[in-house]
């Protein structure tokens, strides 16, 4: 099972569309096909994003219905514990988070609409990709 880890953004895409490529992995998160790696941080930052109201004007969820998402969602991941810190490394000290929890967990794949930020780090993993979620579903 591919191991992964979602940046907010893509859980928060998420949350705000019917359907689309950001539903379609985290479906397949909740049935099993990959597997989320999750870090207190990434999940402090998953938390904080969901409180922001007007994020999620125009979702299809109702705030209940999304905290129920991000409950199961969470019930799937594997928390990793992160020991050492690869700083500094990216441009946006944000993202430093999510490639180490990526690093701790040994995950193949950062799943993110930010590519760019990922791009241009002082160290290269070179077994870790960074993609788009609609490039993730063409791979299956």
């Amino acid at each position: 099972m591919k191991a992964l880890v979602l940046d907010t953004n893509v859980f928060v895409a998420a949350l705000r569309s019917a359907d689309g490529a950001s539903r379609a992995v985290i479906r397949r998160c909740l049935q099993g096909q990959y597997t989320p790696c999750m870090s207190l941080a990434l999940f402090a930052e998953y938390r904080d994003v969901m409180g922001r109201e007007p994020l999620f004007v125009a979702s299809p969820l109702t705030s209940e219905e999304r905290l129920a998402l991000f409950y199961a969602f969470i019930a799937v991941c594997r928390l990793t514990e992160i020991y050492y810190l690869w700083r500094p490394n990216l441009r946006d000290e944000a993202d430093n988070h999510v490639l180490e929890l990526a690093v701790a967990a040994g995950a193949q794949t950062i799943v993110t609409y930010n590519r760019a930020d990922f791009f241009g780090a002082e160290l290269h993993f070179p077994e870790l990709r960074i993609v788009m979620p609609a490039d993730l579903l063409k791979e299956g």
